[in-house]
């Protein structure tokens, strides 16, 4: 079963294509990664999964319904780049509102902030804590409502490697008890823990593969250099 199913997606912004005809699937209960470099497009997916996106042509279809219905809106977890948490709250404060939101309870939103390894940090004002500790404040939040799907646009960027390691296991753990995961990342050492992968490129879909088939499509053991081999045999080298 797919959870994720987007056929033929196009987004323009002004006279640029930034999404030139996407289609592709996200198998429920499993950790997609989405993998290429800065400025191919993957937020802007990612916008398009979760309905608030504007998009020019095309369908987004997220657990059999239109991407952003309603019905969608406690099924599906969007944690952005940008923490969106309240900077005048406490880590605690702020789990504890979004919990209430969901109807869950204080002790499942301090399971949360847990979680994430802000035990420690509950109590400090999400204004004082630094940019990578914003950002697990907004994935607590995002898993105390237990969402079906939940998409993270670079859940990892500036963690420690402890930590980074810390989360993917928590990511994997949420896949097998059913919880679908689209995460993007531009570090391609993180594409070994994905299921699946959909590697993009200005904006095309270059590979819907998992980490074994990128290997042996890519020639290289390496995954980056992997990445680098479809790149090249794709003809969408950047132009130096």
């Amino acid at each position: 079963m797919d959870a994720v199913a987007v056929t033929d997606l196009v987004v323009d912004r002004g006279r640029r294509r930034v999404l030139p005809g996407l289609t592709f699937t996200v198998p429920a209960g499993q950790v997609t990664g989405l993998l290429g470099p800065s400025g191919s497009g993957k937020s802007t997916l990612m916008r398009a999964v979760v309905g608030v996106q504007r998009v020019t042509s095309g369908s987004v279809t997220v657990l059999g319904a239109p991407a952003g219905s309603p019905g969608l809106r406690h099924r599906v977890g969007y944690v952005t780049q940008a923490p969106s948490v309240y900077a005048d709250l406490t880590v605690r404060e702020n789990a504890r509102y979004f919990a209430a939101l969901y109807g869950r309870s204080s002790r499942e939103a301090d399971a949360a902030v847990a979680d994430v390894g802000l035990g420690d940090a509950a109590g400090r004002l999400v204004g004082d804590l630094s940019g990578g500790q914003r950002g697990r404040a907004s994935l607590a939040c995002a898993l105390v409502g237990e969402p079906e799907v939940l998409v993270l646009d670079e859940p990892t960027v500036g963690l420690d490697p402890v930590l980074r390691v810390e989360l993917w296991e928590r990511f994997h753990a949420l896949a097998r008890a059913g919880t679908t995961l689209l995460v993007s990342s531009h570090v391609m050492d993180e594409a070994a823990r994905c299921d699946r992968l959909l590697l993009l490129r200005e904006g095309a879909l270059l590979a819907d593969t998992t980490p074994a088939e990128l290997r042996a499509d890519g020639r290289s053991d390496d995954l980056e250099e992997a990445f680098l081999n479809v790149v090249r045999a794709s003809g969408r080298e950047a132009v130096r």
